[in-house]
């Protein structure tokens, strides 16, 4: 079967700003976001989905509409993360989300905006990630007001156990030890969960799109939110394991129409590609690229 998944890659846009550490760019630079996008159509990547919060965060706001902008010259796409609101609670954190899916689709989705030939479609319909925080948003009110969209987007929710309502299009696996939760040792690299997502996805979730993951390791030590939790790059096996499981999954009757890289350049969690693999010795397997 050819492989029709599209590889895409989770960026962080906040490097450059005080509460983030340093990691030598500045994620508003456009030099430095054309030389990642280069760097990551070498690896195979078609696209970044940009973590937005809005004018909660202006400087990620910027990042992200240069990166659209360089994206449409440059034959590569971009696609919104939505940080969901963690401090309100039910009514005032869904009217925040509605105002903030209306400011975005006014600025990046709509026909005159800048780039908004590079932004993400799967059917033609725009597809918008959703990351989770405090479960306070009442998303079908927010699928009630996007169905009124020309063309309609798509939602897609990170997998959970819980069952999933009808406001989601899809769900897409992230990072997760799984059921035996994180290992001292680092050694637990999310077998288990990534196994029943794509096994859920078929059995119970058939009419949604899943979205696979591939990921290098975690480590969240360097972060100011750290939980010092931990799984080992094994040489760079883990990513390798991880993007072999998403190719057993993707069969002609369950295709997986993207998978996503998490991350590009998280590196206060540990998970960044973007400087390459951990390498332990010649005796190591070869760390694969992610083509």
């Amino acid at each position: 079967m050819q492989n029709t998944t599209r590889m895409l890659a989770v960026y962080e846009p906040w490097f450059g700003h005080r509460r983030h550490i340093s990691v030598g760019y500045s994620s508003t630079d456009p030099a430095v976001l054309r030389r990642q996008i280069d760097q990551a159509k070498t690896l195979g990547i078609s696209g970044f989905v940009v973590d937005w919060y809005g004018q909660r965060e202006p400087l990620l706001d910027r990042s992200y509409a240069l990166l659209q902008s360089i994206a449409a010259e440059t034959n590569f796409q971009v696609a919104m993360m939505y940080d969901e609101r963690g401090g309100s609670n039910g009514e005032p954190a869904t009217d925040e989300t509605l105002a903030e899916f209306e400011e975005f689709r006014k600025t990046y989705l709509a026909p005159d905006a800048p780039g908004r030939q590079a932004y993400l479609t799967y059917n033609e319909r725009p597809v918008i990630f959703i990351f989770p925080k405090g479960g306070h948003t009442d998303w079908s009110r927010v699928r009630a007001e996007v169905q009124n969209w020309n063309p309609v987007p798509l939602l897609i929710y990170e997998y959970r156990s819980a069952p999933v309502g009808a406001a989601f299009d899809g769900m897409y696996a992230w990072v997760n030890p799984g059921q035996k939760g994180w290992a001292r040792d680092g050694s637990n690299w999310g077998e288990d969960y990534l196994r029943n997502f794509y096994r859920k996805m078929r059995s119970k979730y058939a009419d949604k799109i899943a979205v696979g993951a591939a990921w290098a390791g975690f480590d969240d030590t360097k972060a100011s939110w750290g939980l010092n939790r931990h799984m080992s790059q094994r040489c760079g096996n883990t990513f390798k394991d991880t993007l072999e499981l998403s190719r057993e999954y993707d069969t002609a009757d369950h295709p997986l129409p993207f998978l996503l890289i998490e991350t590009w350049n998280d590196y206060e969690e540990g998970t960044a590609i973007e400087r390459g693999l951990a390498r332990c010795n010649a005796d190591s397997r070869q760390v694969p690229s992610p083509q």
